[in-house]
Order: C-alpha cells, then structure tokens, then sequence
C-alpha cells in the first residue's frame, strides 16, 4: 500500500492549481454572476473539461484518481464553487455516459467540443417528482421511425440554462421494472427543447440551474445511450464518477478555507494574543483537518476502487458521505473561527457555506448513501 504521489502526479496537481490561481484569482466573493463563455473556454484549455475523457476525442484520458487530483486541485485554486461545480456535473454527469456508452457518432459529435470548451452540457434527470427515486421518471420517450419523441419536464438542471447539449433519462416502458428508462444526448437547438430561465440558489450561484421541457422533441436512434432500456444502468454509472470525483472539488474547497482559518488564528489577536493560542480555536481547527484528511483518504480509495475495476459501490458511498458531511461542518467552523467577519462576504467564508450546504443533497443525498452502505453490509 503506497500513501505519495508519483512525481508525475504531483507536477500535474501542482501545475493546475498554479494555473487555476492565475486564471481564476480571488475577488470580492458577493453576489457572484454566472460564470461566462469565455471562463468556460479557459477551462477547456486548461484541459479540465475532459480531463477523463478518452484522448482520441480531445479528453485527457485519464484515470478517476488522477482526474480527482486535477478536480481537487480546481476546487482548491478557484473560489467559485459553483464553477467548479458546473465544471464536474459537464464531465461526469453527461461526458462520461457519452464517453461510455454513446455510439461513435455521437462521440465525434459532441465530446470534442464538451472537452475543448466550445460546448456545455447539462445533465436532465431530476423531475419535481423523481429526486432521490429516478426508477419512475415522468418524462417519457415513444417509439417513432428513427428514433425517439420525448415529452416532459426536468426541473433542476445544472448548466442548464447555459447547455448546448443535455444528458437526460426518460420513460420508454413503464412496465419493464429496472429496465423502464433510457438515456439520450438531446441537442439543445433541437426542436421542442425549452430551457427555464435560472432558479435563484442559496449557494453555488456560478453555475446555472433551471427546468428543461421537451414538447414532442425527436432524438434519432444514434443518440441514445446504450440500448433502451439500459438508462438505470448507465445513470448509476454516472453516479460513480460523480459521487467520486465531483467532491474532490470539495476537497479542494475544504483545503483552501483551512489554510484561511490558519492564517486568520495566527493573525488575528484577543486578550494580547493570537486566537489560534485559544484551544476552542486550535481544537476546532485541528477537527478541519482530521475530517478533510479523513474524507481525501476515502476519495482516494474509492477512486482506486473505479480503476482497478473492483466493486466500488461502498466506497463511493463512504466518501461521498464522509466528504459532504464533513466540509459542511468544517464550513460552520470556519464562520465560527471567523467570527463576525465569517458573517460577512469580503473573506468569503459564508460562501463557503452557502456553497457546502447541497452537497449532502445532490448525487444522492446522505441519507441515500447511509442506505447504500446498508445495503452493502447485508441489512
């Protein structure tokens, strides 16, 4: 068992995080607008849109450890949470499944552009109806010549608003239990596809979300994913690298706000000392570190379960739970450690949290994981 990173992996965590800075340097973290074509584009030339998407269609090809690294590294480097979020839900949501299971078509079609910066996608799964149980989607898809006539709403699509192309699941036999949904890649400029206007969101306010309706939208044969009926499959699929990998981008996050609450320790002073001499101070700190090394250390397993190919349905669950729930909580330290300047936006600690708080929702929330975990242990 080896705990260090290969000089390789090392130079490619630091050459991004370096780059990260320089492309994305702090501001004043207010009310944050959405990020733009043009942060979009520089992503892509950082190659951190396809960073594990096949080399052969503009991708990195890379592993789902050294892809969390580079994640890691994103979410450490930019203060926009939302970005990086936006970022993750692009490539493991929607270019992975493309990666996987799309015909070649497709492939050349859209992963070029999705891994380059020229296209956005948004991943259509939620409905208002179907969040955590996505076995009973009221969008559905009939049978035509050709291909396929999608009808419905999804209601909470990241990137959504901003998506040239959606990843998205529907109803193609009701009857046929795990096999009732099929996935499709559904160009935005395709008829009857109608993108929401943007929800207003307590947090990760870079990244756009809305609903998207499809009104008799015709997605040819070539475009859907796998075979139908195989949509739950290749959803969890999904799943795994997102639950995975996404939250390496809250580790990043969980690093850079750990390195502020040491500064701030040392530099702020009561009673004619630093409040890091404090131990409520340095206590609370030190339990940051403990849960952000915890959680990195899961991340890790799980992402080495992924490569080497091995059941990783535990150890998805485990860390996606253990990264969640902890940077949650260490954001609520932070604001504490902080005080009233943690209430406050100039530092950006409250963003911090705001942006924390769907973590335990999204990809599954942490209840879904705890069951999971039960599962797998036989209950």
């Amino acid at each position: 068992m080896k705990f260090d990173w290969t000089d390789e992996q090392r130079a490619r965590y630091d050459g991004t995080l370096a780059a990260v800075r320089e492309a994305f340097p702090p501001g004043a973290p207010g009310v944050q607008e959405y990020y733009s074509r043009k942060d979009w584009q520089r992503l892509g030339e950082l190659g951190l849109l396809g960073l594990s998407l096949p080399a052969a269609y503009g991708g990195g090809g890379l592993g789902a450890l050294d892809t969390a690294h580079a994640v890691a590294a994103l979410g450490r480097g930019c203060a926009e949470t939302g970005l990086v979020f936006g970022v993750s839900a692009h490539l493991f949501a929607c270019g992975m499944p493309i990666a996987d299971f799309g015909t070649e078509e497709v492939k050349r079609r859209f992963l070029p552009g999705m891994a380059g910066g020229e296209l956005i996608a948004g991943n259509a799964i939620t409905e208002s109806g179907a969040g955590s149980d996505v076995s009973k989607l009221s969008v559905t898809a009939e049978r035509v010549t050709g291909g396929w006539v999608l009808n419905g709403e999804k209601s909470f699509v990241s990137n959504g608003p901003a998506a040239d192309v959606y990843v998205t699941y529907a109803t193609t036999d009701a009857k046929a239990g795990p096999f009732a949904t099929t996935g499709f890649v559904v160009d935005r400029a395709s008829a009857g596809v109608g993108a929401g206007e943007p929800f207003e969101k307590m947090g990760l306010r870079q990244c756009p979300a809305g609903s998207v309706r499809f009104d008799d939208c015709f997605v040819p044969d070539a475009q859907v994913l796998g075979a139908p009926g195989q949509g739950g499959v290749i959803f969890q699929h999904s799943m795994g690298w997102e639950r995975a990998c996404l939250f390496a981008g809250y580790v990043g996050l969980a690093d850079r706000v750990l390195e502020q609450c040491v500064a701030h320790a040392k530099e702020r002073r009561q009673s004619g000392r630093p409040i890091g001499k404090f131990q409520a101070v340095s206590h609370r700190i030190a339990e940051m570190k403990l849960r952000t090394e915890s959680a990195r250390l899961l991340l890790y397993r799980a992402c080495w379960e992924m490569d080497r190919g091995g059941p990783a349905t535990m150890a998805i669950a485990l860390s996606k739970l253990a990264v969640s729930e902890g940077v949650l909580t260490s954001m609520l330290d932070a604001v504490r450690i902080f005080g009233g300047r943690g209430y406050q936006q100039a530092d950006g600690i409250e963003a911090a949290l705001r942006d924390a708080v769907p973590a335990v929702l999204f990809s599954g929330t942490s209840d879904i994981q705890r069951e999971l975990v039960a599962r797998e242990l036989g209950l």
